[in-house]
């Protein structure tokens, strides 16, 4: 659809739509957070989230989905919106409302190259630094959004790879919330589910024995949401 350009409202204050991104990863037993140096002024140079100014002719989604692809490279992962961001005084460098979003993303280890051309890194959730105007603020939301689903919905497989084994899904969940799990009752909870396929195949990386492989059934837990099942773990 063509842009109009007639000015409808020339009296008021024009105010710039940005999109900030809280982009969490998973890694060796931790769950990070993806930030990278402000390339622009005001606050040039500082740690900041993922964000960018909204353009003229992209919708918000379509440019929290290009801001995602253009530093990680990845496209069709968990990313939904959380909240905006609209305090008159909260960006110096002018009246900007943010639209926030949330992002998971499996290993970010493979993001390297990705992110190679922003000065971006992943850093421990536990060790996310000051981050510039309100954003630390939006990180404190989004992880308090990711504790919540995680108790109602499957979350934590989106921080996974398709094959994984319960001792790695207990680990993200705990990684999750930052504290420790009981195993059997993780076990017996998830399992109930009904939404793990047990595969015939083991990993044997950490011992011996090896654990086996399950993987997540999107398409079950699809057709149990339709049906109104509720998800808890």
């Amino acid at each position: 659809m063509a842009i109009v350009e007639k000015e409808f409202y020339p009296e008021k204050n024009k105010i710039l739509l940005a999109v900030d991104c809280v982009i969490f990863g998973y890694r060796e037993g931790e769950l990070q957070l993806l930030i990278f140096k402000r390339e622009v002024e005001p606050l040039a140079g500082q740690w900041s989230l993922v964000g960018s100014i909204v353009d003229k002719e992209e919708g918000v989604d379509e440019s929290a989905h290009r801001i995602l692809k253009d530093i990680t490279g990845l496209e069709r992962v968990f990313l939904e919106q959380l909240h905006s961001f609209g305090a008159a005084s909260r960006d110096s460098g002018g009246r900007v409302v943010s639209v926030v979003y949330w992002s998971l993303i499996q290993s970010p280890q493979n993001q390297q190259i990705s992110i190679k051309n922003h000065e971006a890194r992943w850093v421990p959730f536990d060790q996310v630094p000051d981050l510039i105007l309100d954003h630390n603020q939006m990180v404190e939301m989004a992880i308090a959004k990711l504790r919540d689903f995680a108790r109602y919905r499957p979350i934590g497989f989106e921080l996974l790879p398709r094959k994984f084994t319960l001792p790695q899904l207990l680990k993200v969940y705990e990684a999750i919330y930052q504290r420790s799990i009981d195993d059997r009752n993780f076990r017996k909870k998830i399992l109930a589910t009904g939404l793990l396929t047990k595969l015939d195949i083991k990993d044997k990386a950490t011992s011996k024995k090896g654990a086996f492989l399950y993987k997540f059934d999107k398409k079950k837990y699809e057709h149990l949401l339709k049906s109104g099942y509720w998800f808890e773990i």
